[in-house]
């Protein structure tokens, strides 16, 4: 099966400044990505910030470190492309559209939050941006979005699902029966295995067994994998253009292995996460490996902004991160009678598909 080695993913990063999806990409778009990978690393500080204060109530897991692969998968999706993730989603809610808002408010249990503050920070959605969740069953949303793609191809619709996991979640039987689903029925399904490299607390050599990398677990199902480096967007972007053009255009699946780092513990509430990495591992990522440090770099050497355009940016983007904790902290809590609300859309408004339970393939 089609596939790469190590040593062949990693090869110059300017080389995936040319590639085909980046060689066009206007100044204004890449500092875009810039304020946008700027926008998760603010919301995501704040919120800790409110979280250790006690304002914020069940787990907390910040994508702080990751940024690029979120900003650089998503920039690429069309009209008929799906996003679907797991509890590690404030990243991804953000890049798709979501307001930061909805996002805070969310986080604090309130009702103007992004689903009424019965969700919590596991449980973004957006439907209407193709923003399927947020889900806290590790691997749960692996055969959702199979699912997904097997209604894109039902519905003869050139799109594809992007499905987000842990490297922990590449364990799980369901990630694995999916992946015998996608293959035999040719699905545009595109699973992003986020390689943060400790899966809870545990290194990856200890919960594991690989020759190579996760992603070549693929080859076991016939399926194209590739690995792509997190710390560059240009690069996370190329890689994943491929695997897209694949599922649009011979809607076939794709496991793209994402090699990226959290600065944080599994979640905030993880008392161990200084024991289990060293300070000067923790230190050396930020210090040389951080994605939006490197494209900062990158975008001052290529003279699309200087480092006093940044700063504004960064300004602006504290400001508009602060905004949302005030929206969020004056927002008012769900009304105790609407605790039977919100459980099902469909149901809740009164639609044929809530009667009949007909949705994706009612036409």
């Amino acid at each position: 099966m089609p596939a790469v080695t190590e040593d062949e993913a990693y090869v110059d990063p300017a080389d995936y400044s040319r590639a085909e999806v980046n060689a066009p990409l206007t100044a204004e778009q890449k500092t875009g990505f810039y304020r946008e990978m700027l926008r998760i690393r603010r919301f995501e500080q704040v919120a800790l910030k409110y979280y250790n204060q006690g304002a914020m109530g069940g787990f907390l897991h910040l994508y702080i470190g990751q940024e690029a692969v979120a900003v650089g998968t998503v920039s690429l999706l069309g009209k008929d492309d799906h996003v679907i993730t797991a509890y590690r989603d404030h990243g991804h809610a953000l890049a798709v559209g979501m307001g930061m808002n909805e996002c805070m408010a969310e986080l604090f249990g309130k009702a103007t939050g992004c689903s009424r503050g019965k969700g919590g920070s596991m449980h973004f959605f957006a439907p209407d941006k193709n923003y399927w969740g947020g889900h806290g069953i590790v691997g749960g949303q692996t055969p959702l979005g199979l699912g997904l793609a097997y209604a894109l191809k039902y519905k003869g619709a050139k799109g594809c699902a992007l499905c987000y996991l842990g490297d922990g979640a590449v364990n799980q039987g369901a990630y694995h029966e999916s992946l015998n689903l996608a293959a035999l029925w040719k699905l545009p399904v595109i699973y992003i295995i986020e390689n943060n490299k400790y899966s809870m607390g545990t290194t990856i050599d200890r919960s594991s067994a690989m020759r190579n990398c996760l992603a070549e677990r693929a080859d076991g199902y016939g399926i194209v994998w590739d690995i792509a480096n997190g710390e560059d967007l240009y690069e996370v972007r190329a890689k994943t253009a491929n695997a897209m053009r694949r599922a649009h255009e011979e809607s076939l699946p794709t496991v793209l292995e994402v090699d990226t780092y959290r600065y944080y513990g599994h979640s905030v509430a993880d008392a161990n996460a200084k024991k289990y990495r060293s300070a000067d591992e923790i230190e050396r990522y930020k210090n040389h490996h951080d994605p939006i440090r490197l494209w900062k770099k990158r975008m001052v050497e290529e003279g699309v902004f200087t480092e006093t355009d940044a700063e504004a940016i960064d300004e602006e983007v504290k400001a508009e991160t602060n905004a949302a904790a005030a929206f969020a902290l004056e927002s008012e809590a769900p009304a105790p009678e609407t605790i039977f609300e919100d459980v099902y859309w469909e149901v809740d408004n009164n639609t044929e598909a809530g009667s009949t339970g007909r949705h994706f393939f009612g036409d």
